[in-house]
């Protein structure tokens, strides 16, 4: 008889038919030792991204030693365009959030901030990225009180490689908006203080939304009386143990991207 060619494997044949989200769900979840992808859940979309839950073969636990499903965002846009900065936020707040004061001696009130376990582009030469989260069950409001206990715990970290601030400066690993408007986060000097952060306010800040504005009134304004002002309305924040230090904030913390997880107050976008 005739020989045929044997079919392809079943692997290659469902690779094949894969989005390039899920080759790249596939390819994440298997290299990372989570076996295969067992459900995706489409989860809503926004007018930049769709969103999924999505659990594996081979869960990692939590903290509380619960497995741990995975909340995917997805977007036909860069990496770099969608996820970056989003994802380097995250994890500079869930380093944070774990801080403990020395004077604290109990775990008291902390953020729930979802682990990044993975962001990037699609590998399989489509246009797109993904960035994967640990999924919160996510349960409303929390106590307001318990809420800015807790946002005050993660202002009081120190800088740290972790948070993505190793030299202990202003600034941010990346560049990101304020509503639709790009905003500047170059790095100031190592182990700055109060003369550092009013230059960066002063430069980064309202001198670089006066540019974009193109109001030669207010800029002539701020140029001619303000900026060079601006140093006297800290002068009793300058000197040994008063300096103003770099603290990490969220800075669009507003009711759509806070609620409770698992009853501890948290911060998810």
């Amino acid at each position: 008889p005739a020989r045929t060619s044997p079919p392809p494997p079943k692997t290659m044949a469902c690779q094949a038919s894969l989005s390039p989200l899920d080759q790249g769900l596939e390819s994440w979840a298997s290299s990372s030792g989570y076996g295969r992808i067992e459900k995706s859940i489409p989860a809503g979309s926004s007018g930049w991204a769709s969103f999924r839950k999505v659990t594996v073969a081979i869960p990692p636990s939590d903290d509380d030693g619960k497995p741990v499903s995975f909340f995917v965002k997805s977007s036909s846009r860069s990496c770099d365009e969608m996820f970056k900065g989003e994802a380097l936020g995250l994890q500079a707040m869930y380093a944070c959030s774990r801080y403990m004061p020395d004077d604290q001696t109990e775990k008291g009130n902390s953020l729930r901030i979802p682990k990044v376990f993975h962001y990037g582009d699609y590998s399989s030469g489509s246009n797109g990225s993904f960035l994967i989260m640990e999924y919160l069950n996510l349960a409303g409001r929390s106590d307001d009180y318990a809420l800015g206990q807790a946002m005050a715990r993660m202002h009081l970290a120190p800088p740290s490689d972790k948070a993505g601030n190793p030299n202990s400066s202003f600034g941010f690993n990346v560049d990101n908006t304020i509503g639709g408007t790009p905003q500047p986060n170059p790095w100031t000097k190592p182990n700055s203080g109060t003369k550092e952060w009013v230059e960066f306010f002063k430069t980064h800040r309202i001198g670089h939304q006066l540019n974009l504005a193109g109001d030669s009134y207010c800029s002539k304004l701020w140029d001619r009386d303000i900026a060079p002002r601006l140093e006297l309305l800290f002068e009793d924040l300058m000197g040994e143990g008063k300096e103003i230090q770099p603290s990490l904030l969220h800075g669009d913390l507003w009711s759509g991207n806070i609620g409770s997880a698992d009853g501890m107050p948290s911060v998810f976008d």
